[in-house]
């Protein structure tokens, strides 16, 4: 890989940057300061400075975000405020995009990625990666409504797939499922004839959202909570 590729897919800098402080014998390669950017390295094996600064390469990149409300789960977008926004001007510029969506006032868990194909295994439905919400609902959730939830409502003309709802009192619980239909929460209480007055992603992929981290915050996944994610599918 060409060190100028290897430090713009680092988000160091870019490419234009790479050959300038190459030119100015501000980067090293192994020890050795180097006056071509263009020059070819091995990324996992060489050792790398740019301007004094140790540079890792990771091929992939993997962010747990709490979402707050008023965020749309996109990469970009005219009129609203993105969740991309939400991260640091460098992580902004590796390339990231939600794997999965939350709707703009629900909170919680969403995971941030560079990684396409692996994104691509955990929203396929036929992978069943699990998901699960926290949720207030408007009138009480009886039995019975726990029962349909569980088994089954038709949405979009379908049944969706098995849930599985742990109710805390009447109107709050966790309910888990495997899809990831349009406003599907929402719309599966709607189905029995109840409305969600407040939603919240709390797991997904076996990976529960950090308690430690507020509203709006984030952090890179752990080396084990990444395993995890690749062991899906």
């Amino acid at each position: 890989m060409r060190i100028d590729k290897f430090l713009s897919e680092a988000a160091v800098c870019t490419r234009s940057e790479a050959s300038k402080a190459a030119r100015a014998g501000g980067i090293t390669v192994d020890g050795v300061t180097v006056k071509r950017a263009d020059l070819h390295i091995d990324p996992e094996t060489s050792v790398v400075t740019y301007l004094g600064e140790r540079v890792v390469y990771k091929k992939f990149t993997y962010i747990m975000l709490n979402k707050p409300e008023g965020y749309i789960s996109a990469t970009d977008d005219p009129r609203e405020r993105t969740v991309l926004e939400l991260l640091d001007e460098r992580s902004r510029r590796l390339g990231l995009f939600p794997a999965g969506r939350l709707d703009k006032n629900t909170l919680g868990l969403l995971i941030l990625t560079n990684d396409g194909a692996l994104c691509h295994r955990l929203l396929s439905p036929k992978n069943h990666v699990e998901k699960t919400y926290f949720f207030r609902s408007e009138r009480d959730v009886t039995e019975e409504d726990r029962q349909r939830l569980e088994s089954g409502v038709i949405l979009d003309g379908e049944l969706t797939k098995p849930a599985r709802v742990a109710l805390d009192d009447s109107r709050s619980g966790r309910i888990t499922v495997t899809e990831g239909k349009f406003h599907q929460i929402k719309r599966m209480l709607e189905a029995v004839c109840n409305k969600i007055v407040f939603l919240e992603r709390i797991e997904f992929a076996g990976i529960p959202l950090d308690p430690s981290l507020g509203r709006g915050e984030w952090r890179e996944l752990t080396d084990g909570e990444i395993s995890r994610l690749r062991s899906q599918g």
